[in-house]
């Protein structure tokens, strides 16, 4: 290897994309999108895969009673539950807008709850929702149904309400059990809390359990991060997300300038304690799945990447691939494979949209052929470490160009370029954001004036 672990650090620790879409979207054409194309792409890639795959719904859920300062998501803070029930009512009737486009049942494989706070939501306005959704579709013999659950308010009852609607994986947002860490992103949660609703589950039946820690907080230590992943062994979740931290004040404002840049662990610091976090998870017999991810070998997920079989989009890394996804509710992006869809951003919007009895998008993408490769080619690298352009299928005419911009990865050893195919070695997946944005052909032809991405180490 060319260089030491810091230098190659220093060299490639650039503002990139974390790709769970390609184009990313800045990178959206909006000037070609319309809601008519988007749902004739819909129509079509449903009759393509509904029988086959069956679909996806990431379903927004925006509420959260207090602000957490290291979220990079749409939310609504608020304390006022009277705001469930219409919002439930408003993402049927959105889902009845698609059905009714749709024509034919959909089977649905995946469904995902996401926040805001889903579980800021009661267990009967939950059960509701799904209720609701099932009503009008069909599901697949392997669905797997998950939620967003936050320990603090997440209650037994929460837990057997979507257990008995079909749901099996919940996932908890644990971050750091340090207490000067969890003032400075005002997220005050104890061990205890993260230990009861993780039982809970378990004793349910809950087959797929995951805890999301973040490395990179504000005021957060080495030191910090080992001691949480020793408290998270000690509950041995199925599986694992230690994310870095993406510190983008100039885009989120609001929480994460309530501390200073200085505040936030740096390059070295902060590699360090994802290196030495993953170590002590490996040793624990968590296996890496991709990028930030770690699964026990009996999850779903190590599976699915021990089968090739691993998926990437925008509710992360998927244990199976399907064709179409339906985003639901407030900001809630769609992906039709070959397009994107994003919905409105506010309350009144989306309910004026739905008044009108119009599905609630307001930007998108259209891919072409380009971006079609492309997007697989990011896919294989994000999913499987490796990608190929052996198949016609697969090739571009910018390739030489790319396998230009990855020979000095090469040489400092963080991948093997082939004939026609890149392998990303061991010590290249650390960077391995670094190594699609060399395929990122949009990102190379529009660099941005301002910095938009968070940083890539």
């Amino acid at each position: 290897m060319s260089g030491s672990v810091n230098s190659l650090i220093q060299k490639y620790n650039v503002p990139g994309p974390r790709y769970t879409s390609y184009p990313t979207v800045p990178y959206w054409e909006n000037e070609h999108f319309s809601l008519k194309e988007w749902q004739h792409t819909l129509k079509t890639s449903f009759d393509e895969s509904n029988v086959s795959e069956g679909i996806s719904l990431y379903i927004h859920l925006p509420f959260c009673e207090s602000l957490c300062t290291f979220c990079g998501c749409h939310k609504r803070v608020t304390k006022k539950h009277e705001m469930e029930q219409p919002y439930i009512q408003a993402v049927l009737k959105e889902w009845q807008l698609y059905c009714d486009l749709l024509v034919d049942k959909p089977r649905i494989k995946e469904i995902h709850l996401g926040g805001g706070t889903p579980t800021f939501f009661s267990p009967e306005h939950l059960t509701q929702l799904i209720k609701g959704i099932l009503a009008k579709a069909e599901v697949a013999d392997e669905h797997e149904f998950s939620f967003e659950g936050h320990p603090n308010n997440t209650t037994r009852e929460h837990l057997q309400a979507l257990y008995d609607v079909g749901f099996r994986r919940v996932s908890y947002g644990v971050q750091d059990y340090n207490e000067t860490v969890q003032k400075a992103i005002h997220r005050i949660q104890p061990y205890e809390n993260v230990k009861n609703v993780t039982e809970w589950a378990r004793e349910i039946g809950y087959t797929s359990i995951s805890h999301d820690l973040v490395f990179g907080l504000p005021f957060q230590s080495l030191e910090d991060v080992l001691n949480t992943i020793d408290q998270t062994n000690t509950l041995m979740p199925d599986r694992l997300a230690l994310y870095s931290y993406a510190h983008v004040p100039w885009i989120k404002g609001n929480g994460q300038r309530g501390f200073k840049d200085a505040d936030v662990p740096k390059d070295d610091i902060k590699r360090q304690c994802y290196e030495k976090g993953k170590k002590k998870l490996l040793q624990h017999g968590y296996h890496e799945i991709g990028m930030d991810h770690f699964a026990l070998a009996k999850d779903s997920m190590y599976q699915s990447f021990k089968a090739g079989s691993l998926h990437r989009n925008f509710m992360g890394y998927t244990a199976s691939k399907t064709q179409v996804m339906i985003g639901l509710g407030i900001s809630s992006i769609s992906d039709s494979w070959y397009s994107f869809a994003q919905n409105v951003k506010t309350l009144d919007e989306y309910y004026a949209l739905l008044e009108q009895n119009q599905i609630p998008v307001f930007k998108g993408h259209i891919l072409n052929q380009e971006d079609l490769i492309i997007r697989k080619h990011i896919l294989n690298l994000m999913c499987s470490f490796q990608t190929s352009w052996v198949n016609p299928d697969m090739q571009f005419p910018e390739i030489k160009s790319v396998l230009a911009q990855l020979a000095e990865m090469q040489q400092d050893g963080l991948i093997q370029i082939e004939d026609a195919s890149v392998t990303i070695l061991e010590a290249g997946k650390p960077f391995v954001r670094n190594i699609c944005m060399a395929f990122d052909l949009r990102l190379k032809r529009n660099k941005p004036e301002n910095r938009i991405f968070s940083m890539t180490i």
